[in-house]
């Protein structure tokens, strides 16, 4: 097999640390020795030992003189385990492939240095491409200290998030929403609207069989969230953040009695400050955050120049009238103006489309 062979095994073991392990990077290593694959592991949780170590505690003969394939550079300094470095020098493997550079200053190239300083033969940049995209939240949480954002909405395919009623239910099919859950599991938290709480009273949390349920935010500038509904009832399965503008502490009371946060943001042009929320939710370790939002706040988000990524959903079929679109608010004045997106990324789900783009310019707001 080849390095790029064998380094795509070792993504197909990072993935499996999906949802488990953030605010750190999904890692897979397999460690390989005349020409047989003698250990592998990944990082299976965060706080846990990382996947260099747990490949090498899976070794069933000396690794002495073999190659390990691991999907982002080793680790240097001490977190909440020992350097990857370090056990990998004492181990004699001779040789060290990587895909991804590790973002993290504190790693950085040091890494490889130190290895390369002690004789073991480094190779970088093996499959690097699809070792980078694994870890885009990561990267970015790491180099902006700001969390990674998807705006996410369903829509028929005249652009309607849902009827002249306010009815949603449902507009994608089976396969999509079970998307949608893949997500849920996969980002740290999930984020609403008091619009979404008062029309859909949703749960937001994963359905997934042995699936994480993300942290879930909703953004409430005058505290307006049933203590009734279901977010606010269910804080034993998956904790609840409510961002509001609202400081008088007895308003508060009802909702952290029932096991809710309340994170007191200030008001921006009759909303909460969603870029000083999103500092308040990496000092929670939120790397990467769902918007769920309905067409209000995800304009404030897109003004706000927090999202980085969109996805929507597309139904084959067809509202009319006056429903309610994605993204609402007061809109761009002509369309030189509009917020510019990659090329899609087109998938195919049932009978749904999935559009997937990053975010590559805002609309310059003062």
């Amino acid at each position: 097999m080849t390095d790029a062979e064998y380094m795509g095994l070792a993504l197909q073991l990072a993935k499996k640390g999906c949802g488990w392990v953030n605010p750190n990077p999904m890692v897979g290593a397999v460690i390989v020795k005349n020409g047989e694959i003698i250990g592998q592991g990944y990082h299976q949780k965060y706080g846990g030992t990382h996947a260099e170590r747990n490949a090498l505690a899976d070794c069933k003969v000396s690794p002495t003189g073999a190659t390990i394939y691991v999907t982002l550079e080793p680790c240097c300094h001490y977190g909440k385990t020992p350097p990857c470095t370090e056990a990998i020098l004492e181990s004699s493997i001779h040789r060290v492939v990587i895909g991804s550079s590790d973002p993290n200053p504190l790693v950085s190239g040091k890494g490889v240095g130190i290895m390369r300083s002690r004789g073991i033969e480094v190779t970088e940049d093996v499959l690097k491409d699809e070792c980078d995209a694994l870890n885009k939240s990561f990267f970015y949480y790491i180099q902006h200290g700001l969390p990674f954002v998807t705006m996410k909405s369903a829509m028929t395919m005249d652009g309607k998030i849902a009827t002249r009623t306010g009815k949603s239910q449902w507009i994608t099919g089976d396969t999509a929403r079970r998307r949608v859950h893949e997500d849920r599991h996969r980002y740290s938290a999930v984020m609403v609207g008091v619009g979404t709480v008062l029309a859909d009273d949703p749960l937001l949390t994963c359905r997934l069989e042995n699936g994480k349920n993300p942290l879930r935010v909703v953004c409430d500038t005058k505290l307006k969230t049933p203590p009734g509904s279901r977010l606010v009832t269910s804080t034993d399965i998956a904790n609840t953040v409510i961002a509001t503008a609202v400081t008088e502490y007895e308003k508060h009371r009802p909702y952290l009695e029932a096991g809710c946060n309340i994170v007191v943001v200030p008001e921006k042009n009759g909303h909460i400050d969603l870029n000083c929320l999103m500092k308040n939710l990496v000092e929670m370790k939120i790397d990467s955050i769902l918007l769920e939002g309905g067409g209000t706040l995800n304009w404030s988000a897109l003004l706000s120049g927090i999202v980085n990524k969109v996805q929507v959903y597309v139904a084959p079929k067809l509202f009319g009238g006056n429903g309610k679109t994605p993204v609402m608010g007061i809109g761009v004045d002509c369309p030189d103006a509009a917020f510019r997106l990659s090329k899609p990324v087109i998938t195919l789900l049932g009978e749904d489309i999935l559009l997937e783009s990053e975010v590559v310019e805002c609309l310059q707001v003062s």
